[in-house]
């Protein structure tokens, strides 16, 4: 399984999945126009993308779902109420289907697992995305207002994780942001702060976890090396020795291939037998 982060952060969110000639798109917030190009620094065609899966409402990650449905043939997978939420950006030529966050949906040759999760949206999800015929587990959870015992146990056994560390305390309380939005961001409702997502990924830590990539920084409240800095001791502690990265939000990050990953860990386990 491969994956491709296109972007992340307030001003847009998407994510490619690949597993063999299954290719699901989680999310689509950036313009259609801007997906195509981002997709083409991927080399990928947008017309062999299997799905859409939508998380939630807002449209850092719903903004070109519309236009990528349409233009693409997509089946967009969103919930029954982010579809009501998201009504606006629809012309009801679209091919929807509805999934339940308390249901998988198997989409070619992976599966996907919603869960739900604390954030100001009205349906809010994350998911996790597995490859059935080698069981390698992807986990994406953007917009947590917290980890709750329902997130830690979704996540549970990822190979890769795909984690939100929004902002820094200091920097959003320094910000430029108004009061209301510093509250909202950093409220139990809002994002992860670097520590909230170095005790998760601290948590999260096994022996076959082979990428952790942090996510949905903001740009007026934290620092890249900053979120590396927190996030990289909490996992320096339980001895991880996979990769950690930061997923930009102007350009792509270089695709992630577990199957490579995961074989690249393999002899080192071995040699504890």
């Amino acid at each position: 399984m491969k994956v491709t982060i296109l972007g992340s952060g307030s001003r847009g969110n998407a994510v490619l999945v690949e597993s063999g000639d299954t290719r699901v798109l989680v999310d689509a917030g950036f313009s259609g126009r801007d997906l195509e190009r981002r997709l083409a620094c991927a080399d990928v065609d947008p017309t062999s993308i299997t799905a859409l899966v939508v998380t939630h409402d807002h449209t850092d990650h719903t903004r070109g779902m519309g236009v990528a449905a349409r233009r693409w043939n997509l089946p967009l997978y969103l919930t029954e109420l982010t579809l009501g939420a998201c009504r606006g950006l629809l012309d009801g030529s679209e091919d929807v289907r509805t999934y339940r966050s308390d249901e998988a949906v198997e989409i070619g040759g992976v599966t996907v697992t919603p869960f739900l999760t604390v954030h100001d949206a009205i349906d809010p999800v994350a998911v996790t995305v597995t490859e059935r015929a080698t069981g390698e587990k992807l986990g994406i959870a953007t917009d947590l207002g917290r980890a709750t015992s329902n997130v830690r146990h979704a996540l549970a056994g990822c190979d890769l994780l795909m984690l939100e560390a929004n902002h820094d305390p200091i920097l959003l309380r320094e910000s430029i942001y108004p009061w209301s939005v510093k509250a909202r961001i950093g409220g139990s409702h809002g994002h992860l702060s670097n520590r909230a997502a170095a005790e998760l990924a601290g948590e999260l830590f096994h022996d076959g976890l082979c990428a952790v990539v942090l996510a949905h920084l903001s740009e007026n409240a934290n620092e890249p090396s900053l979120a590396m800095e927190v996030v990289g001791e909490a996992l320096a502690r339980r001895r991880f020795s996979g990769s950690l990265q930061v997923a930009p939000q102007e350009r792509p990050l270089d695709p992630i291939d577990i199957t490579r990953l995961r074989g690249l860990r393999l002899p080192a386990q071995m040699a504890l037998f």
